[in-house]
């Protein structure tokens, strides 16, 4: 939900971190490696409850996320492959980090982070589906016109994401109710974006049907003169 606001604020930001990578001949691709490597760092240390050493490797590792996408913009180098890597990179991500709390805590913490991992999925799943025919059937995409797949919009999208990773390190007591909490906003977004997602497909095709229909009753007239 708020991705749309954050972004431009973020990427002036970045700009001379990227200008400082371009020149040092850094790949976006390889940043995306190490900034996954850097995520991963944190899993160790939610385990053994350091949790702001590994709040330290979640934001290092949401910087670099930033970083590798202006870098390739920059480049003029945005890929199909690049964008992939990178989305497979950040689910992987997402997913370890309720595992590193589940296990600092298997006690307390395992059922909480079993459920927001399923709804990760659901998320996840629900706008990477999308993604498939709104690519096929050339969708429009204003929003996020600079990424490299289609977006849907949500009430969790990646800033929220961040936000309560960031309140789970600075609360880890209170990881099963910021969790359940997380959790059900991102339902609400499953839905939201099953719902949108389908009626946008489906009146999409309706359009280009009824289309067809009015280009086969009235066929083109040809030249006279030719």
């Amino acid at each position: 939900m708020l991705d749309r606001f954050i972004t431009p604020v973020i990427k002036p930001m970045l700009k001379p971190l990227v200008l400082l990578l371009d020149k040092k001949q850094v790949q976006p691709d390889q940043l995306t490696l190490v900034g996954f490597i850097v995520g991963m760092m944190a899993v160790p240390f939610l385990a053994l409850q350091l949790w702001y050493a590994a709040l330290f490797f979640i934001v290092f590792n949401r910087v670099l996320d930033g970083l590798d996408g202006a870098l390739a913009r920059h480049q003029n180098h945005t890929t199909a492959a690049g964008g992939y890597l990178d989305i497979c990179l950040d689910f992987l991500f997402y997913a370890a980090i309720p595992l590193g709390f589940a296990l600092a805590n298997p006690n307390e913490n395992a059922l909480a982070a079993a459920v927001l991992l399923t709804v990760f999925i659901g998320t996840g799943s629900s706008f990477l589906a999308f993604a498939i025919p709104a690519e096929k059937l050339h969708l429009p995409r204003p929003q996020f016109a600079h990424k490299s797949f289609y977006f849907l919009n949500g009430l969790t999208e990646g800033t929220e994401t961040i936000a309560f990773f960031v309140a789970f390190c600075l609360w880890p007591t209170y990881f099963p109710e910021l969790a359940y909490t997380f959790a059900f906003l991102g339902t609400i977004t499953i839905f939201t974006r099953i719902h949108g997602g389908y009626n946008t497909l489906k009146n999409h095709l309706a359009v280009q049907s009824s289309a067809s229909e009015v280009n086969a009753n009235h066929p083109p007239v040809e030249d006279s003169k030719a």
